[in-house]
């Protein structure tokens, strides 16, 4: 399907887009973390002093890795890396060494940016892997990437990058095995902020973005670092989630726009200052990363009376394909309408090449200007993703008959039991319906008789009294017997990935154990 919504303006480069910003509103706050705040003209002279200082190594058209938590110099540092004409590699910071070494043996980069604090951890492998500069930045022996705020003679390379240079190497999540670099070209990522920008209309100048989520990961590159930039907004940078913290920004920031994850929202839904904050100024909520509970979309909007819009994308796809447009409908469950100038297919698991029509549940595949160009390295699995000129996402879904998207599960994650094709996200939604169910996964394991059954896993809301047999009770009254879990466990917590999304991989083996 192919969305009909006129696409605004597209920046060369977000390096472009930078520059843009610094020029119309150079005194307009752009970053904001703990006490430190710099303005649009200072933003670009931090930038510019440190993409010289990267082109004089030799950055240019090289891999260049970050491994930093979140903070004003790790914004500076992705666009500095831009602007010199090298290419970024966002690691998470929390890593352990053998998980790092993998990575940067797998990119090979010139240089390593990394927080003071984990040279310890990082320096021992740049060093075996024969990695020429180690740049620390931050506190201790850190260095600050803000010293350029104001050198009036800071300027951008007069060799800015080009639509078709490489931005970003982008690592996927590895949660299907070994992780996989997804190549994004500079022309792909600028479009995409534009589709973004066409479905979740900003406000020039007057919009202020809570960074919750970590800067190394795609949903916090695109809805926070890249949204605000293109708006010349500020971004407000928390160092590290706290519920106390979030509420806390969210009054004294007046914040306009909430990007976050699922166990974001309801962390902090379960928390008692929900009741007293002043979300007057929030005009909305992004959710991305991870599937949405609809009572959790719901509960959210009565009590702040902001909408928290749902979208869908990955590394692969640039990273956003589709999103709830704000000012229109909300349908709970759904992760919105295709963003301009991309189709989004449903297609049978099977062969791939089947289009089906509404309602009918298959793999979803996508081909538009943001898709990536292959995966470093991985000539096999970059011909099993990009089929035909699509993106086969390894997602199921199914469109409605007005052409919105609601996913349904990983392709990998569907069970069959007993014969039968059940996904485990919609047993997700049915254990979250549930009133005193605060976090809930199903997964598929495997059963000597029936092949796969479901085993699910509940976390209770606080104070609240939750039984195995309530639980499915509730489930045998909204599901279909052949559906239903054939085992239920109330547990204190949820495995979590690095970026907080319910790690099912892990839960799938727990129950495999547990089998």
């Amino acid at each position: 399907m192919r969305a009909a919504r006129r696409l605004p303006h597209v920046h060369e480069t977000v390096v472009h887009m930078l520059a843009a910003a610094a020029e119309r509103s150079p005194q307009g706050e752009a970053l904001v973390c703990d006490e430190e705040r710099l303005t649009y003209e200072q933003y670009l002279r931090c930038v510019a002093g440190f993409s010289h200082e990267l082109a004089g190594l030799g950055a240019r058209g090289k891999f260049v890795a970050v491994i930093c938590g979140n903070s004003n110099d790790m914004a500076i540092a992705m666009f500095g890396i831009h602007a010199a004409g090298a290419i970024a590699v966002p690691i998470n910071p929390v890593y352990s060494a053998r998980e790092l070494a993998f990575l940067l043996a797998d990119c090979r980069p010139m240089a390593v940016i990394c927080d003071s604090g984990m040279a310890a951890r990082v320096e021992p492998l740049a060093r075996e892997q024969g990695i020429a500069h180690l740049i620390r930045i931050g506190g201790g022996e850190g260095r600050r990437l803000t010293a350029w705020r104001d050198d009036a003679g800071a300027r951008l390379p007069a060799e800015l990058p080009g639509r078709e240079d490489i931005a970003s190497l982008q690592y996927t999540g590895g949660t299907t095995g070994s992780p996989k670099g997804a190549i994004i070209r500079h022309g792909p990522l600028s479009i995409n902020i534009s589709q973004r920008e066409a479905l979740l209309p900003t406000r020039p100048g007057n919009e202020t973005v809570l960074c919750v989520m970590p800067l190394f990961h795609v949903f916090a590159s695109a809805m926070c670092l890249h949204l605000t930039a293109y708006c010349r907004g500020r971004m407000v940078i928390l160092r590290r989630y706290h519920p106390d913290l979030v509420f806390d920004a969210l009054e004294q920031e007046k914040v306009t726009r909430l990007p976050a994850g699922p166990t974001v929202f309801i962390g902090l839904m379960s928390h008692p200052r929900m009741a007293t904050t002043d979300f007057s100024s929030l005009a909305c909520a992004y959710s991305g990363s991870a599937p949405l509970p609809g009572e959790t979309l719901k509960q959210w909007q009565q009590a702040t009376g902001a909408p928290i819009l749902e979208g869908y994308g990955q590394s692969e796809a640039g990273p956003v394909l589709t999103y709830i447009a704000e000012g229109g409908r909300i349908v709970p469950g759904s992760v919105g309408e295709v963003v301009p100038q991309t189709e989004v297919q449903i297609v049978d698991v099977d062969s791939g090449t089947r289009v089906l029509g509404p309602g009918e549940r298959g793999e979803i595949r996508a081909r538009g200007p943001q898709v990536m160009a292959g995966y470093y390295n991985r000539p096999e699995e970059t011909a099993a993703a990009l089929r035909g000129g699509w993106l086969y996402t390894g997602d199921i879904g199914e469109f409605d008959e007005d052409g919105y998207l609601y996913i349904r599960d990983r392709k990998k994650d569907m069970a069959i039991v007993g014969g039968y094709n059940v996904y485990p996200r919609e047993i997700d939604e049915v254990l979250y319906g549930h009133p005193d169910v605060l976090e809930a996964a199903a997964v598929g394991v495997p059963d000597a008789y029936r092949g796969e059954v479901i085993r699910a896993y509940v976390v209770a809301r606080p104070g609240c009294r939750l039984e195995a047999r309530d639980v499915a009770d509730h489930c045998a009254a909204n599901l279909a017997r052949y559906k239903l879990p054939a085992a239920i466990e109330i547990v204190t917590e949820l495995p979590k990935t690095t970026v907080g999304k319910i790690d099912k991989k892990a839960l799938r083996a727990q129950a495999g154990r547990g089998a």
